[in-house]
């Protein structure tokens, strides 16, 4: 690319990988790594938090041994980690990995993060206002989280309708910076990708999802959930952290302390799953660009192989 008469530097290239939860993303992000001289950045917004490995499904030390990976265990789940923290972290991992001749390999379950990333997101540092968050949240106890979306709605349209109004969390984050900064939240977030980017997106039925979730709960649960949540709350991290809102670590904990029986504590895990699965359809629906991969019961690389390479020009 040549502008003003300069050349100038071809844009980093970037791997991203998305889709549900249980799709198969870390293998098949392991197995591309290996392949293509990658290393892996995280996408998932509950694996930044030190201490939450099992009920994350957060990559095993074998797994990282195979390949690199970057963007795990960065916060305390007491920490308030936003997504400008994650975003401006997230693009010094890709430029570190890139300038060593290695290719950046995006991948995680949370669509927000991997989109912010590739679509380049300006995502403002506004820093919290606890006060007006304490209102807004007790508006979201008396009234519903609808009369905060009523709100959004008003100054900012845009983030009212592409924002799912059951995560209280980012719609109140949506109202502070507007009011911080004096223009819509939506506003700020449209820059051009910094990224030549390949996206592949993990997809299938939804009762398949369902299926692999469920059986995915009964291993973590095999290999230490409960004791990983006894864990955090023995160390003082209380419910209402949004940490602890991440899939199944809030209903054990209910039944740790004696409000849920085990059957309800894992029926609830089950449905806010599956709810959850169907919540991340939508949203990975929306990327129009991505190359969509069903998953089944074989290796997913061979289906993913022939569209990485035609992006990387061999």
């Amino acid at each position: 690319m040549v502008i003003d008469g300069r050349a100038q530097p071809a844009p980093i290239r970037v791997l991203a990988i998305g889709g549900p939860t249980a799709s198969g993303k870390t293998a098949l992000a392991i197995a591309l790594g290996r392949s293509l001289n990658g290393e892996i950045v995280n996408a998932d917004s509950r694996q930044v938090y030190r201490g939450m490995d099992v009920g994350t499904a957060k990559p095993t030390p074998a797994d990282r041994a195979l390949v690199p990976h970057h963007l795990l265990d960065v916060a305390d789940p007491r920490d308030n980690y936003s997504l400008a923290m994650y975003v401006s972290q997230a693009h010094e991992a890709i430029r570190d990995i890139a300038m060593r001749g290695r290719l950046p390999i995006l991948v995680g379950g949370t669509g927000l993060y991997l989109r912010a990333v590739v679509a380049g997101y300006a995502v403002p540092a506004v820093e919290p206002n606890q006060g007006l968050r304490q209102d807004l949240e007790q508006i979201a106890r008396d009234q519903g989280p609808v009369a905060l979306v009523e709100r959004l709605r008003l100054v900012d349209p845009t983030s009212a309708a592409r924002i799912d109004g059951r995560n209280v969390r980012r719609v109140i984050r949506a109202l502070e910076v507007t009011q911080a900064l004096g223009v819509p939240f939506s506003s700020l977030q449209h820059r051009a990708s910094p990224y030549n980017a390949c996206v592949l997106v993990l997809e299938g039925a939804s009762s398949v999802l369902y299926e692999r979730a469920d059986l995915r709960l009964e291993v973590m649960l095999e290999a230490g959930f409960m004791n990983e949540v006894s864990a955090l709350l023995a160390a003082g991290y209380n419910l209402e952290l949004p940490a602890m809102s991440a899939l199944g670590y809030r209903e054990l904990a209910h039944h740790i302390v004696g409000d849920l029986s085990y059957a309800d504590a894992l029926a609830a895990t089950r449905a806010n799953t599956h709810a959850f699965i169907k919540r991340q359809m939508t949203w990975f629906r929306a990327e129009k660009a991505a190359v969509r991969l069903t998953i089944g019961a074989t290796d997913m690389l061979p289906a993913a192989v022939p569209h990485v390479e035609e992006w990387l020009g061999r």
